[in-house]
């Protein structure tokens, strides 16, 4: 059965920060609970408690909260009304649609001198004739409303006058409802078992199908298999139908078998479709030739970089931000890499062949996105050419004037093949002339002429 836990008590315990041991307000509607326990430890400031629409059979544990003022109760599975006594500051209660013909039990109310509302509408014992003079004459303390009337002085007057008879009247009828629910019970514990009987002839029938000395033919696996999956879909709907439609009392017991089958089918479903993912045929990843395949299964975004500087391959994967790390699995393999994000697998060929042990993956600390860098396993060296600082200026003439100035190369060629003249030493060389560095502006150099032996000079021309 399901009970109150520290889990869900925090949980519902969000407007207080989820703190407990000061909380003054819980809900804790609809919640399935099946028995109350630890509120009175855990929670001794409570003054509103909700507990409405769940399988609650007994009001337990609930007498140390000293401070309680409203207590809400409906749509429950309660029979009687005890165990109030401690609820001191106790203002309002509701037992709506409850399962309350024990009507004598509303005596231990009595201590419960500040109770102002009751609320009992739905229950069995709101059938009783002289129902309404017996409580307002029982709990004189109730001074503003019982089932959301308003509880006149007359009335309370007139329900004190006839109290005597009206007492023994109740018992009487209390006495007869409660042989009415003993039966009620045997014939709810009958059908349980008639149901436990019929599910076991069902198990047992489907391990006589499955039987290898069954006389009938035995068909293949696969018609089998579907054989049987037809077979037990319309034994569940029958089932489903005869649950349904078969006529039953509106008792306790009734409401918690209703709850059980319909929780044990919602189990049975998901145990269908856990076993429907696991039997869900693997992706094909690798052909039966060795072809292995691209795969993008989580559908993400990715980019493929060759570095070629570095001699690697790096893959940006943009796995989700928040995606835990453990969800994550990576395989690096010569010639492809694997990725199973929470395990549906991406895949990719690599262009070259890459070292997996010196690969490195490395998650993103801004957008969380998978980073692997592969080494290739081919190495290539690449020549560091050195550049002259003179050819970043970007002056043209500065880099005219550098190359000059500079020791010019030459090619080297065998003299003895020579078959044209050497035009390298047409003009010689000249000698650099100054000192320090050299200037970035040409210079001016004047030469002497020399005269020819047959030539005058003749400075006028």
């Amino acid at each position: 059965f399901l009970s109150v836990t520290e889990d869900l008590v925090r949980r519902r315990a969000e407007h207080n920060n989820c703190e407990i041991f000061s909380l003054e307000e819980i809900s804790l509607h609809q919640q399935e609970i099946e028995k109350l326990e630890h509120l009175d430890k855990w929670c001794r400031d409570l003054k509103i408690l909700y507990l409405q629409n769940n399988l609650i059979p007994k009001i337990e544990n609930v007498g140390k909260l000293k401070k309680l003022e409203y207590l809400n109760v409906a749509l429950n599975n309660i029979e009687r009304i005890e165990n109030l006594e401690g609820c001191e500051e106790l203002k309002k209660l509701d037992l709506t649609a409850n399962f309350i013909g024990e009507l004598s039990s509303i005596e231990s109310l009595k201590c419960n001198i500040h109770l102002k509302e009751l609320f009992l509408m739905g229950n069995p014992c709101t059938e009783f004739e002289g129902y309404r003079q017996f409580v307002v004459a029982t709990l004189q303390q109730l001074k503003k409303y019982l089932d959301s009337k308003e509880i006149e002085r007359s009335e309370r007057i007139k329900a004190l006058q006839n109290y005597p008879e009206v007492k023994w009247k109740i018992r009487e009828q209390e006495q007869a409802y409660l042989l009415k629910r003993a039966r009620e019970k045997e014939e709810a514990q009958r059908r349980i078992q008639e149901r436990k009987d019929e599910k076991q002839k069902q198990m047992d029938s489907e391990l006589g199908f499955d039987s290898p000395d069954s006389p009938q033919e035995k068909p293949s696996q696969a018609e089998g298999d579907g054989e049987r999956e037809r077979c037990r879909t319309v034994e569940n709907d029958d089932e489903d139908r005869k649950f349904w439609e078969e006529p039953t009392p509106y008792t306790p017991e009734s409401r918690l078998e209703t709850h059980r089958y319909i929780e044990e089918k919602r189990r049975a479903k998901d145990n269908v479709r856990e076993s429907k993912k696991r039997e869900k045929t693997a992706w094909t990843l690798v052909t039966a030739e060795g072809k292995v395949l691209n795969v993008n299964v989580p559908k993400l975004h990715f980019s493929l970089k060759d570095d070629e500087e570095n001699n690697q391959i790096i893959l940006d994967l943009a796995v989700y931000r928040h995606l835990d790390t453990s969800l994550l699995d990576v395989d690096v393999q010569p010639t492809y890499i694997r990725v199973l994000v929470k395990g549906k697998p991406f895949q990719l060929v690599l262009p070259e062949e890459v070292k997996p042990d010196s690969s490195s993956a490395k998650r993103s600390q801004t957008t969380g996105h998978l980073v692997v860098t592969m080494p290739k396993a081919k190495e290539i060296i690449l020549a560091k050419q050195k550049v002259s600082a003179s050819i970043k200026h970007s002056d043209c003439n500065t880099q005219q004037k550098n190359t000059r100035s500079g020791q010019v190369e030459k090619l080297e060629v065998d003299p003895s093949k020579y078959s044209f003249p050497d035009v390298t030493k047409i003009i010689q060389e000249k000698e650099q002339t100054g000192q320090g560095p050299i200037k970035l502006q040409p210079q001016k150099v004047t030469e002497v002429k020399k005269s020819c032996v047959d030539f005058e000079n003749n400075e006028d021309v």
